[in-house]
């Protein structure tokens, strides 16, 4: 049997690398979670009040190469910010120029592990492989993964916690970084009082920042939607069974 084609999306992207002998270390200062001895994880640059800045794919290429992938908007504020504090650090700060596609498989050869939508994928530079899979559909995909992004999900308003990315990017073993002693008094010591969470959406997709209502009263807001799903911020008191209206259209918990 022939194997199954995998899916191909396009990621834009944008693209920073740090390199020298003090790029790892000088990384684990700033970072919400550690630099990996190989492969990637999910890291966060945040502001001293646990704001997101950007946040981030770490790819360790080399023992003192490491390439952080963030959103295409943000690649000058990543840059500008890790050059802002570097200081003594033993490492050169670069923008570099690539072209992003995920591929939907269990594993990819030279790929970056990509954890964003629900299911293995990898991500791959200025690779020539076809695009089989439109905007909306990863999208959808990513919605689906409750996986935030920045300007939608993740912006001033928001703490990780809400958004769900405490276990995926952020270490409460390492040492310490900016914004570390406000994650850290909320997540031991406090609760959130909203969460990011996957509706089923009837009719048209919602427009960002519809209010979702349950019983009469305003419970939360819409981040992104697709036809059928979408993300919002939810107080946390609302059952998953709970019949939710946004705008005018029902909806209920995916």
């Amino acid at each position: 049997m022939t194997p199954a084609t995998p899916a191909v999306a396009r990621r834009p992207r944008a693209y920073v690398a740090v390199r020298g002998p003090q790029a790892v270390e000088y990384l684990d200062r700033l970072l919400s979670n550690d630099v990996p001895e190989s492969g990637s994880a999910d890291a966060l640059l945040l502001t001293a009040k646990a704001r997101v800045i950007a946040p981030l794919l770490v790819w360790r290429r080399g023992p003192e190469d490491v390439l952080l992938l963030t959103e295409p908007e943000l690649g000058d504020v990543v840059h500008a910010h890790l050059l802002r504090n570097r200081f003594a650090a033993k490492c050169d700060i670069e923008i570099e120029q690539h072209a992003s596609v995920v591929v939907f498989a269990p594993d990819v050869d030279g790929g970056i592990e990509n954890r964003d939508y629900g299911e293995p994928a990898f991500e791959v530079l200025d690779s020539a492989v076809d695009v089989t899979l439109d905007d909306e559909e990863l999208e959808r995909r990513r919605i689906a993964a409750v996986t935030p992004r920045f300007g939608r999900e993740l912006d001033e308003r928001v703490l990780p916690a809400e958004a769900g990315l405490e276990e995926r990017a952020i270490s409460f073993t390492k040492g310490c970084y900016p914004g570390q002693e406000p994650i850290a008094r909320q997540h031991f010591r406090g609760k959130v009082n909203r969460r990011l969470r996957v509706l089923e959406v009837d009719g048209d997709p919602p427009d960002a920042e519809t209010p979702v209502t349950f019983d009469g009263k305003d419970v939360g807001r819409v981040t992104s939607a697709v036809p059928g799903l979408a993300l919002a911020y939810v107080r946390v008191e609302v059952p998953d069974d709970a019949e939710l209206h946004v705008g005018s259209a029902t909806a209920r918990v995916h």
